[in-house]
């Protein structure tokens, strides 16, 4: 058993699985530097014979809201924050160990797609899953445009991204964007359980059937978030990203006007 603990991130691993924890609550915004010290320490795990499996979660109300549109490098440049962003975030599609993702309240915007990016999602019946780019006035990113429609199809990919809507925890379940549905209270605990089970099958044989299944997952996100970077740079300039943007920030209803 070992641990590492920080101000951001904690490292706690035990019987073949460790839990890897963001600390910023309550909304658990990431930047480049908690994705960076997110991946560093993902990709140390995968050298520890002690780790099987990793179990991603966060200390707080909500699981990620995505990056704080309101502060830091975001309002100064959003391109180049998001572009360090993803120069992280790619980072974790590299990782060669399984990862369950314990979602509770809210994986919103850049916080879905970190989700999308483990290979499990445990969520609760009030966790809710939100694509919240077109609301926002831009493209989606951290490769959602690959990872959400391989988990939900492209239907309902579409659905979520062009609506915005929010989607709960039992309906997650239902499309294929959870894999578990865990009891109020009790969502660390079977996060934890479907890890043990994995974690009881032969290691070389898991990483050898995740790395068949995922296949060139990592190349396509890559290139996906290209894509996606330059298609907000466009959006980051118009009048209805800024609305958007602002309503958002001023929690109100934007108003958009195609400008």
């Amino acid at each position: 058993m070992g641990s590492e603990t920080s101000t951001e991130l904690s490292v706690t691993v035990a019987d073949g699985v460790a839990v890897l924890e963001m600390r910023r609550p309550p909304a658990n915004h990431v930047d480049e530097a908690l994705l960076a010290r997110l991946a560093d320490a993902a990709l140390a795990l995968d050298d520890d014979p002690a780790c099987r499996v990793i179990v991603l979660a966060s200390e707080g109300r909500h699981f990620c809201a995505g990056a704080d549109l309101g502060e830091g490098e975001f309002v100064r440049d959003r391109a180049a924050a998001a572009q360090g962003l993803y120069r992280s975030a790619i980072r974790l599609f590299e990782v060669r160990t399984p990862v369950i993702a314990a979602v509770q309240g809210s994986a919103v915007g850049g916080g879905l797609g970190l989700a999308c990016a483990a290979d499990f999602r445990v969520a609760e019946a009030s966790t809710r899953f939100v694509a919240n780019f077109a609301r926002l006035g831009f493209h989606q990113g951290f490769g959602l445009s690959v990872t959400l429609p391989e988990l939900v199809g492209r239907q309902v990919a579409a659905d979520m991204l062009l609506t915005a809507r929010r989607v709960g925890g039992e309906e997650a379940v239902r499309i294929g964007l959870a894999d578990r549905l865990a009891e109020p209270g009790l969502l660390r605990e079977t996060a934890r359980e479907l890890a043990l089970q994995i974690a009881a099958s032969a290691p070389l044989a898991v990483r050898s059937i995740r790395r068949t299944l995922r296949g060139d997952l990592a190349a396509r996100v890559r290139q996906a978030l290209d894509h996606e970077l330059a298609e907000q740079r466009i959006l980051w300039a118009t009048r209805d990203s800024a609305e958007g943007i602002d309503a958002s920030l001023q929690r109100r209803a934007p108003v958009f006007r195609g400008e």
